[in-house]
């Protein structure tokens, strides 16, 4: 399977230059094809290979085209297609999406290479915190080596991105091929099995009545409403709003690497602590376009933690399991019967057979019990969905989102 690193780099002026005038061509080149393929006839539109072959005559009539590497080049476009593919998926699964948009200046912000003869990695450096990375018709950079930078043979593709806040940072794409096989279903203990509600009042909550909290940032959101009211004042353009403009990126920043580390530390636990994890498949659109505290719910990048936790289930070998929403909160985890209840009301009672707990736990209960039956493990339906349980389910304990940041998991 494909695993991406990702390091800081450190440019010098004149590469970071070069690096930035490429990437702005290879935007041009970019809107070019896209307006090339919506231009042509709809029954008879370009394939990526049509416009790699199309590119030489661009180079000959704009001769801006031929300065970047046409490798480059002939990434930025397949890029467009593989683009186009994901908008096709959509489409057919019913989402109202529209076409490629022309990308202005600045929006276009990196360039790739997947061939190991456009780069070269350097790590004689004589400095062990540093490494240095060559790609074609861009120069030498060096790179924070704060984990090992594979050999070039080893690297599939590299990717040269200056972010908004202008810093600058490569991505090494590496295939990873001794990945532990998930354990075999007859296997596996009902202890190291656990479903996941994504909460309301807490981030998630799981089936051993384990709760985690949702991240603090009003002082984060704060900061940067402070910086955007800032930027609003200057003149557009302007040294001072550049500048300005920079700081909006550096706090929003801020917010999205405590989001993305928050994810990245919970799910990790989740794949190393249990060998089943069922979660609940949540279509995250409308739930962000009601009026109820949308900022949070969108905070939570739930669509985002989905992903990775499948990325990480693949590297560490474990079964992840999405299931259906609907009904896992008003289904009784003992009897079955279904009871309607308004999102505030926080208990599960059950007027069949008076069952009483949690309503979010009662909900990651049944996530696991469909999770276990869609993988083949479950019981069955003449038995309880608390036989695929534990025999016991421990006191609630909630963890605050902060233990997760600082320690690294929830158990920590």
């Amino acid at each position: 399977m494909k695993h991406t690193l990702r390091f800081r780099v450190y440019l010098s002026d004149d590469v970071a230059s070069e690096a930035w005038r490429h990437i702005d061509i290879l935007r041009q080149i970019r809107n070019h094809a896209v307006r090339d393929y919506y231009r042509s006839d709809y029954n008879n539109r370009p394939s990526d290979y049509d416009q790699h072959n199309t590119l030489t005559d661009w180079t000959e009539r704009w001769s801006i085209f031929a300065e970047p590497s046409q490798h480059a080049a002939q990434q930025a476009i397949s890029q467009i297609h593989s683009d186009l593919v994901t908008l096709q998926e959509r489409r057919n699964n019913g989402s109202d999406v529209g076409r490629l948009q022309w990308q202005a200046k600045g929006e276009f912000r990196s360039v790739s290479y997947n061939q190991s003869s456009r780069f070269n990695v350097d790590h004689n450096t004589g400095d062990n915190r540093f490494v240095r990375l060559r790609v074609e018709k861009i120069g030498w950079f060096k790179i924070r080596a704060d984990r090992d930078i594979p050999p070039v043979d080893e690297i599939d593709k590299v990717i040269l991105k200056k972010e908004t806040t202008g810093e600058w940072y490569v991505s090494l794409v590496t295939t990873v091929e001794d990945t532990p096989d998930k354990p075999p279903l007859s296997q596996i203990e009902p202890e190291n099995c656990v479903g996941v509600d994504l909460g309301i009042t807490s981030y998630i909550h799981t089936s051993e009545n384990l709760s985690v909290d949702m991240l603090e940032l009003s002082n984060e959101y704060d900061r940067y409403a402070r910086e955007q009211r800032k930027l609003d004042r200057k003149e557009h353009g302007s040294a001072n709003w550049e500048k300005q403009r920079r700081k909006v990126a550096q706090a929003k920043r801020t917010i999205k690497r405590k989001v993305c580390d928050y994810q990245h530390k919970l799910t990790t636990w989740l794949v190393t602590e249990y060998d089943v994890v069922a979660v609940e498949d949540l279509d995250v659109k409308p739930i962000l376009e009601t009026s109820q505290n949308a900022k949070n719910k969108q905070d939570a990048a739930w669509s985002r933690f989905l992903e990775l936790l499948e990325y990480k289930a693949d590297l560490h070998g474990t079964h992840v399991e999405k299931v259906k929403p609907e009904g896992t909160t008003k289904e009784c985890a003992v009897c079955g019967v279904e009871t309607a209840k308004p999102i505030w009301v926080r208990e599960h009672s059950c007027p069949a057979c008076g069952h009483t707990e949690d309503r979010d736990l009662n909900a990651a209960k049944n996530i696991l019990n469909r999770g276990l039956k869609q993988l083949g493990a479950g019981r069955s339906e003449s038995t309880s969905v608390q036989t695929a349980l534990p025999t016991f389910t421990p006191h609630r304990e909630a963890v605050d989102a902060k233990r997760v940041i600082e320690a690294g998991s929830p158990g920590a």
